[in-house]
C-alpha cells in the first residue's frame, strides 16, 4: 500500500507540475497572440508612414518640376514676344519708307510736268529722293531683322521618363532578416586589457546598415549560462567588422562576446557566443591587518594620523563590553554578508591569521597571494604624499617589519619630505635611482622566474629590477605617510613589457647587491 501510495503521489505530483506548464505555455501563447496583434498594427503604422513620406517627397517633387516648366515657360514667351514687338515696329518703318519711295515715283497729275523747267530739273530731284531713300532703307530695322524664332516652341527637354523608378517601386519588397554574422575566433584578441572582436557575415548583404556588439564578463568557460550571469553591455552602430573594446578591469577569468546585423528596419539573429579568456591579476588591500592609522578601502589607503588612536578607544570600549574585538567582529559580519568574498579560497588563504602592523611600519597587504605565473599591477600615489613605498613581501612579515628592511621583502620607496629621493631597497640595504619619479609606478612580478620588475606605467620604461628566487608565495605591499595610495588591479602584463622581458631574457640585473639569492 505504502508504495502504491508513493506512487500515486508522484503521479499526481507529476500531472500538477504538468497541469503548471500547461498554464504557463497558454499564457505565454496569450502574451505572444497580443504581441502579435500589436506588433502587426504597428508594422502597419510604420508601413503608412513610409508610404506617406514617399507621397511627400513625390508631391514635392511634382512641385518643383512643375515650376521649373512654368519658368521655361515665361522665359521662352518672353524672348518670343520681345521678338514680335521688334517686328512690330521694324514693319512699321518699312511701311513708312515704302509709302515714301510710292510717293516718289507715282506722279499722277501730269500737269506738274509743264510746271518743271525741264526734264533734267526732274530726274535730278528724283535722284536725290532715290539717295535719301535708299539711305533710310540701309538703317531701317526692317532690313537688319532675324526673321528666325529665338526660341522653339518644344517642351521635350523637361520631360520626365519614370520607367526605371517605377520598375523600383514595384520591386520594393519587405527587408529580408539579416543573417548572423560569424566571429573569427582565430582574428581575435585580448591583450593590454584590450579585446578586439572581428567578424564576417555569411554572404554579402548591403542593405545591412550596422553591427551591434554586446558582451558581459563570466567565471565560466564555455558557452553562456543562463542564471548567475552579468547582464550583456551593448556596442551599438559599429559600421566596420571589427570593434576594439579598450580600458577594460578584468576582474573575471572569461568574457562572452556576441554580434548580431542589422538593416534599417530589422536586427537580425545573434552569432554563435565565443568566450575569450581575460584573466589578470585581481587583489583588493587587505583592511583586517593594515596598520590602525591607515584608511583602507579596497584598492585606496589612505594615512590617517588619527586613526589609531580613535579605533583604539573603540576597541577598548568593546573589550571592556564583551571582550572581542570589534574590528574583527565588524569583519566577520562583513564576510557573512559577502559570501562570495568569503569563500574566495586564494584570499583567505592570503589572509592568514595576521597581528594588525604596528609602530612606524604603516602598511597594507593585499589579500591575494602570488603562487606562480607572471603577474602586474599598477599604483598612483596623491601629489601631497611624503613618503611611501611600493614592492612585494613574503606571506607572514613581523608587525613591526617595514618594506624593504627584510630579507623577504622587496620593494621602491619615495620620500617627498624637504627633498625628494627615489631608491630601491631590501634586506635594509637601499639603491638611489638617479631617475625621475613617474606618476604612476608598474609592478611586473614574474615568480617562476624570480623576477621583481618596476615600471614607469605610463611609458613603460624600466626603473629596476631585483633577481631572486621566490621560496614563498608573494603578497603586494604598500607603506604610506602623509598622503594616498590608489592601486590598479584586474590588469594583465602590458605588451610592452612582455617585449621588455623578451629583450632582457638571460641578462642579469644591475643590482646584485640587493639581489637575495637563496
Amino acid at each position: 500500500m505504502d508504495e502504491e501510495r508513493e506512487t500515486l503521489q508522484r503521479i499526481v505530483s507529476t500531472l500538477v507540475n504538468k497541469n503548471d506548464e500547461i498554464h504557463n505555455f497558454i499564457d505565454m501563447l496569450n502574451h505572444t497572440i497580443s504581441n502579435v496583434q500589436v506588433n502587426s498594427s504597428n508594422a502597419i503604422s510604420e508601413l503608412d508612414e513610409e508610404f506617406d513620406g514617399l507621397y511627400s517627397v513625390l508631391h514635392e517633387m511634382k512641385g518643383s518640376m512643375a515650376n521649373t516648366i512654368q519658368q521655361e515657360e515665361a522665359r521662352k514667351i518672353q524672348a518670343l514676344q520681345d521678338q514680335l514687338s521688334q517686328c512690330s515696329h521694324a514693319l512699321e518703318s518699312s511701311e513708312e519708307l515704302l509709302e515714301i519711295a510710292v510717293q516718289s515715283l507715282d506722279i499722277k497729275n501730269p500737269a506738274k510736268l509743264l510746271e518743271v523747267e525741264n526734264i533734267e530739273q526732274m530726274g535730278v530731284r528724283q535722284m536725290l529722293a532715290a539717295r535719301q531713300i535708299k539711305d533710310s532703307v540701309t538703317v531701317a530695322s526692317a532690313f537688319r531683322l532675324s526673321l528666325k524664332p529665338k526660341v522653339s516652341d518644344s517642351m521635350a527637354h523637361l520631360m520626365v521618363d519614370f520607367t526605371l523608378e517605377k520598375r523600383m517601386l514595384q520591386a520594393v519588397k519587405f527587408l529580408p532578416v539579416p543573417k548572423a554574422p560569424e566571429i573569427d575566433v582565430a582574428a581575435c584578441m585580448v591583450a593590454d586589457n584590450c579585446v578586439t572582436v572581428s567578424w564576417r557575415m555569411p554572404e554579402e548583404d548591403p542593405r545591412i546598415d550596422h553591427f551591434v556588439l554586446e558582451y558581459r564578463k563570466t567565471n565560466f568557460d564555455g558557452l553562456p549560462r543562463l542564471k548567475g550571469e552579468q547582464h550583456w553591455e551593448v556596442i551599438n552602430y559599429i559600421k566596420a567588422t571589427q570593434y576594439t573594446l579598450s580600458g577594460l578591469k578584468f576582474d573575471t577569468k572569461y568574457m562572452n562576446l556576441r554580434v548580431q546585423a542589422c538593416n534599417k528596419a530589422v536586427a537580425g539573429e545573434y552569432s554563435d557566443p565565443i568566450t575569450l579568456e581575460t584573466k589578470a591579476f585581481l587583489f583588493s588591500l587587505d583592511s583586517t591587518s593594515s596598520h590602525l592609522n591607515l584608511k583602507v578601502e579596497d584598492t585606496f589607503v589612505e594615512w590617517d594620523p588619527t586613526g589609531g588612536k580613535g579605533q583604539e578607544k573603540i576597541k577598548g570600549k568593546e573589550n571592556k563590553n564583551s571582550g572581542q574585538n570589534p574590528l574583527l567582529k565588524s569583519n566577520r559580519r562583513s564576510n557573512a554578508a559577502s559570501p562570495k568574498r568569503a569563500t574566495n579560497s586564494p584570499r583567505a588563504s592570503a589572509r592568514g591569521s595576521r597581528d594588525r602592523f604596528a609602530g612606524e611600519s604603516y602598511t597594507v597587504l593585499g589579500d591575494t597571494a602570488v603562487e606562480s605565473g607572471q603577474h602586474y599591477w599598477e599604483v598612483r600615489a596623491q601629489k601631497d604624499c611624503k613618503s611611501y613605498s611600493v614592492g612585494v613581501t613574503y606571506r607572514n612579515p613581523g608587525k613591526f617589519d617595514q618594506l624593504g628592511k627584510t630579507n623577504s621583502s622587496w620593494c621602491l620607496h619615495i620620500n617627498n619630505w624637504l627633498q625628494t629621493t627615489f631608491s630601491a631597497k631590501h634586506n635594509n640595504k637601499a639603491k638611489t635611482l638617479d631617475i625621475p619619479v613617474p606618476d604612476r609606478i608598474g609592478v611586473y612580478c614574474d615568480f617562476d622566474g624570480g623576477q621583481l620588475s618596476f615600471y614607469n606605467a605610463n611609458s613603460k620604461a624600466l626603473l629596476h629590477t631585483f633577481r631572486t628566487k621566490f621560496t614563498q608565495p608573494l603578497l603586494p605591499g604598500f607603506m604610506i605617510w602623509c598622503g594616498g595610495l590608489t592601486v590598479s588591479t584586474g590588469l594583465q602584463v602590458p605588451s610592452a613589457v612582455k617585449t621588455f622581458q623578451k629583450s632582457e631574457n638571460g641578462l642579469s640585473g644591475s643590482t646584485s647587491s640587493l639581489n637575495n639569492v637563496a
